[in-house]
């Protein structure tokens, strides 16, 4: 049930970054990655405590903000979308953040905190 409900979850975080585009492709989210816009391809799966690839997921960002992943196919550090959760929250007026080195550099900046959670960890390929 722990699992499921965790998976609803993401789904929905996936879904709330994604707006009408969820409603019109197969794509259950869409994601940055290093300055453009990738697609989730399968519903996510729950998998506590087991991600391996970056994923920050930023609260309350400023207009057209996703979720950002440092890691997509083709990267040798790619291992099939599992993601280890990062939430990331503001301290200052949010700014669009597009790639894992603008979230990082933000965090050094003091502009973000970063929080891992790994509770929320998840399997969900990619397409880039």
């Amino acid at each position: 049930m722990r699992t499921t409900l965790l998976a609803l979850s993401i789904l929905t975080m996936l879904a709330a970054t994604a707006g009408d585009a969820v409603a019109q492709t197969p794509a259950f989210g869409r994601l940055y990655y290093e300055g453009a816009i990738v697609r989730t391809v399968v519903p996510p799966a729950a998998m506590p405590n087991r991600g391996r690839d970056d994923l920050y997921a930023i609260d309350g960002g400023a207009a057209g903000q996703l979720a950002v992943i440092a890691v997509a196919p083709g990267d040798r550090e790619y291992h099939g979308g599992q993601w280890a959760f990062h939430g990331v929250v503001w301290n200052v007026t949010p700014y669009l953040l597009t790639s894992a080195d603008a979230v990082l550099a933000a965090a050094a900046s003091g502009d973000v905190t970063i929080t891992r959670v790994p509770d929320n960890d998840f399997k969900c390929p990619v397409q880039p």
